[in-house]
């Protein structure tokens, strides 16, 4: 997921049903049953490999409104 920054997170949210952030989630979350204590921007910079801030600022764009509208859609089924 760092190599391939072309990959915007809402097109990972419409085809797998998760992204970067909650990949992000997914560690720390499985870090505190470890006893781990990580902080949000701590695990986000984990899975982004610099800190969020720098990737959106660097790798994110606007979602179209066909990824928008495709996002709504799944999030209106519940995926």
């Amino acid at each position: 997921m760092r190599e391939r920054t072309d990959v915007q997170n809402i097109d990972l949210m419409n085809l797998a049903g998760f992204c970067r952030n909650c990949l992000s989630r997914w560690y720390r979350e499985a870090a505190a049953e470890r006893g781990i204590t990580i902080a949000d921007p701590a695990a986000r910079e984990i899975v982004y490999g610099m800190p969020y801030k720098d990737w959106q600022a660097l790798h994110q764009k606007s979602a179209s409104p066909e990824q928008q509208a495709a996002f709504a859609a799944a999030d209106k089924s519940g995926h």
